[in-house]
């Protein structure tokens, strides 16, 4: 209904329930005109003032919530954060900034003068930047999302903002952590003050009225009013023409805990935060969401205030879709994850994507997960479900090389790893494919000649990319075998060993020509003797010559059943389609083809 969602699906929306009542933060109008933060029940709605330019300046609503002040309830604040337009003083141009806005719970408004419109609605500006060379800061002020990490103490969650620039030459993202305390300050502090809109903000020096502008009725602050209705005129005068703090609040350590100032094309869209405790500390978990589906996860030390590492890169949906919301259940220990095309879950730990080696395991840094002498395992605090003590885990350093003794043999790695044979075409690209499991591995890439391990730099017709070595024109004498190493801190990984056969670009050429100069194709007959009839030769025998594969005959066989059996599937698929022509919906099978990857799940 009017005044509970925005007319358009997309327009910027936020909501929250409490005691049967609905805050909710809109456009009312189908023209998007009328930005308004409401309150509806059976009884009553408050909202704030229409066309009232210094409360609300062509918000986007982002997110809501009601935070106890103390142990009175009449004293409950709901909170909404949005971004809005804010001229310069000489009204010329116009920049994006975050605020925080509050109200009382049980504001019902006033008697006389602001009459179903709140009584307390105050705001104040949140700063995310990092500090530049000579004073000038580089801000966030575009808030993307915003996430609640509850508490022991409900009255203080941890507040999370990702946040964007507004620059068109740079973009990047940060994540800031606010306090309550600091939030609660900026709102008890001084009033900001202007005479006209091309004026500057100052601090307001004159006499404030009693009750405090903006506190509620209750018996901690509103100086023994029973209802906001009993407010005295003198107070509601003055909370609607200074409706704005002076005082911004800055973040926790006073600059951002998470930095991406090379995003590429991706944009961030979501939030959410897990808090983990390790054997070396208490860490957060950031979960952050992209445009194209991808869910990083990153991890910073909330005793050391440092961001550590940037644990993974996850695609949730195929094709790449906007990711939409994000729901942490800290008792199913996953993470649900929302799109256009439906809901994936994902396990907030998954140790055993690390496999089986200490070294891989210690290097993730993954304050989930540790090692507990036979495979990578969920880590558990001293004195829950921890019955082997057997446990290494080093979150802050990754320091592989001491927790892993004896097992950085690197001559031994060199002739374990696993081999792999890659046939490449002359002339033409080939990548041979390598990808670390931890994102801060560095990767070196050697040619072995006998014994004698020459490292590869890259040049002009060779390029070591993030996904492997990639040959732009592959020759004949690049011709051999190829080691995939990872260094970090200090430990030496073998990965792969990788034989490159190159084949002959002439000869290639010859059998591709063969199968398109009208070689009759053999009509495959469907049936179980041994003894088929003879028909042309296959193309693809060429090919199986070419790369040395001398067993024609059964990868020949092979071939015949696959395309017997998907004949006999269409034919049943003719037999039993519906009457009419109907189209049937999209069967299980259909959906799956677009799912996340073995480590989500869809539901």
């Amino acid at each position: 209904g009017k005044g509970r969602c925005p007319y358009d699906p997309s327009s910027p929306c936020t909501s929250v329930l409490s005691s049967g009542e609905l805050y909710v933060g809109l456009y009312t109008d189908y023209w998007e005109n009328d930005a308004a933060l409401c309150r509806l029940n059976n009884m009553s709605h408050t909202r704030t003032e229409r066309n009232d330019r210094q409360q609300l300046n062509n918000p986007k609503f982002v997110g809501s919530a009601v935070i106890p002040d103390n142990d009175d309830r009449d004293d409950d604040k709901v909170y909404f954060f949005f971004t809005e337009l804010e001229s310069d003083s000489e009204g010329v141009r116009k920049a994006v900034h975050t605020h925080v806005g509050r109200v009382c719970a049980n504001d019902r408004g006033g008697q006389r003068m602001l009459v179903n419109r709140w009584s307390s609605f105050l705001k104040t500006r949140l700063i995310c930047s990092v500090a530049g060379p000579n004073g000038i800061d580089t801000h966030f002020d575009e808030l993307e999302d915003v996430f609640l990490l509850k508490n022991k103490d409900e009255k203080d969650p941890e507040i999370f903002g990702l946040f964007s620039t507004t620059s068109a030459v740079f973009k990047g993202f940060a994540v800031c952590v606010y306090r309550m305390e600091d939030i609660r300050a900026a709102f008890n502090g001084p009033f900001a003050h202007r005479e006209r809109p091309e004026h500057h903000w100052t601090p307001h020096e004159d006499r404030i009225p009693y009750p405090r502008p903006g506190s509620c009725a209750s018996k901690t602050n509103g100086g023994g009013f029973s209802s906001s209705k009993e407010f005295p005129d003198e107070v509601l005068r003055f909370v609607r023409s200074h409706p704005v703090m002076y005082r911004p609040v800055l973040p926790q350590y006073n600059r951002p805990v998470l930095l991406l100032t090379e995003p590429g094309r991706r944009k961030l869209t979501q939030i959410a935060v897990d808090r983990v405790q390790a054997q070396d500390g208490h860490y957060h978990v950031l979960y952050i969401g992209t445009g194209t589906s991808m869910v990083l996860i990153a991890i910073y030390n909330k005793d050391t205030d440092r961001y550590e590492v940037l644990l993974e890169e996850l695609q949730v949906f195929k094709p790449p879709l906007p990711l939409l919301r994000f729901i942490i259940s800290p008792k199913r220990q996953q993470l649900y994850v929302g799109s256009e095309a439906g809901v994936a879950q994902v396990r907030l730990h998954q140790c055993d994507l690390y496999g089986s080696e200490c070294a891989d395991c210690c290097l993730a840094r993954d304050p989930y997960c540790a090692w507990d002498g036979l495979t990578c395992s969920r880590y558990y605090p001293a004195g829950v479900y921890t019955k082997r003590r057997f446990r290494r885990q080093d979150v802050r350093h990754g320091n592989a090389v001491q927790l892993c003794n004896g097992l950085q043999i690197d001559g031994e790695q060199w002739h374990r790893a696993e081999e792999r044979l890659v046939y490449g075409v002359e002339n033409n690209s080939t990548l041979l494919e390598c990808v670390p499991r931890s994102l801060q591995a560095r990767v070196l890439w050697f040619f072995q000649n006998g014994d004698e391990k020459l490292e590869i730099q890259g040049d002009e017709r060779l390029i070591v990319t993030s996904h492997g070595l990639l040959f732009l024109r592959v020759r004949s004498s690049d011709a051999g075998v190829y080691v995939c190493q990872t260094v970090e801190h200090g430990y030496v990984h073998t990965l792969l060993r990788i034989s490159l056969h190159v084949l002959g670009g002439q000869r290639v050429k010859s059998a591709i020509h063969r199968a398109e100069s009208g070689v009759e194709k053999p009509v495959l007959s469907c049936h179980s003797s041994t003894n088929r009839p003879l028909g042309p030769r296959l193309w693809y025998k060429d090919f199986l010559q070419l790369i040395g594969y001398g067993d024609a005959q059964r990868v020949e066989e092979y071939c015949e059943r696959v395309w017997c059996f998907s004949k006999k599937q269409k034919k049943n698929k003719r037999r039993y389609a519906p009457l009419g022509g109907e189209k049937r919906g999209r069967g299980r099978a259909d959906e799956n083809s677009h799912r996340a990857p073995r480590h989500t799940l869809d539901t």
